[in-house]
């Protein structure tokens, strides 16, 4: 697939900073887009594709979820002995 060329304006100062950080404003550019497309199509999601979303995580996820909550068991919250609540 082809490339669509875009002409955006950018302040000079962020450009002068991502310069001297090293940032690729070609490649941060294109994964803002790529993040804000994904919360806006989140956001036109219905409540059960929402849900089922939710539950198909929990299952990809659930020996990590297991795992984690087997540990707290064992071992308690880190800090949990500092807490005055």
């Amino acid at each position: 697939m082809g490339k669509a060329e875009l002409k955006i304006e950018i302040d000079p100062a962020i450009v002068a900073e991502a310069e001297r950080l090293g940032v690729d404003l070609t490649t941060a550019g294109l994964a803002g887009v790529e993040q804000a497309l994904a919360r806006r199509r989140n956001a036109l999601k219905s409540e059960a594709e929402r849900a089922a979303d939710a539950r198909a995580w929990a299952e990809e996820n659930a020996e990590a979820l297991k795992a984690y909550n087997e540990r707290i068991a064992r071992d308690g919250i880190f800090g949990e002995d500092f807490r005055t609540w």
